[in-house]
C-alpha cells in the first residue's frame, strides 16, 4: 500500500482564510487574493507561523476518511485567524504598488498576472 503524508491543518486553514477574506472589501483585498499565486503566498505565510499536524494515511483509505475531523484544535483558531489577518495586511503592503495601481476596482479579479511575484 502506498502512504501519503497529509497536513491536517491545511484544510481548516483554507476555510478560515476564505472566511477572513470575506470580511474585507472586494477591492483590493478579495481581488488580490483571488490570484492563485497571491493566495499561495498567504497560505505559506500562515502555515510557517502556526502549529501544523501531519499524519501518514494509506492512499486507499484516504478517500474514505474525513481528514478535517481527524484533527481540529479550536484553541488554536484564534492564533490562526490572527496570522491570517496579519498575512493579508503584510502581503497587501508588500505588493502595495502593484495592488493599488494595477487592480482597478472595475476589473475582473482574475486579471492579476502570474509574474507579479517575480
Amino acid at each position: 500500500m502506498t502512504k501519503t503524508i497529509v497536513n491536517l491543518t491545511l484544510p481548516i486553514l483554507l476555510e478560515e482564510i476564505e472566511l477572513a477574506l470575506n470580511q474585507y472589501p472586494h477591492h483590493p483585498y478579495q481581488q488580490a487574493f483571488s490570484n492563485p499565486d497571491f493566495r499561495q503566498e498567504l497560505i505559506a505565510y500562515v502555515l510557517s507561523r502556526v502549529f501544523s499536524k501531519y499524519v501518514v494515511v494509506d492512499d486507499e483509505k484516504r478517500q474514505h476518511t474525513d481528514l478535517k475531523k481527524m484533527y481540529y484544535k479550536p484553541d488554536q483558531k484564534q492564533e490562526r485567524e490572527a496570522y491570517i489577518h496579519e498575512g493579508i495586511h503584510y502581503l497587501v503592503d508588500k505588493y502595495a504598488e502593484y495592488v493599488y495601481h494595477h487592480i482597478p476596482s472595475e476589473v475582473n479579479s482574475g486579471s492579476i498576472p502570474s509574474n507579479w511575484f517575480g
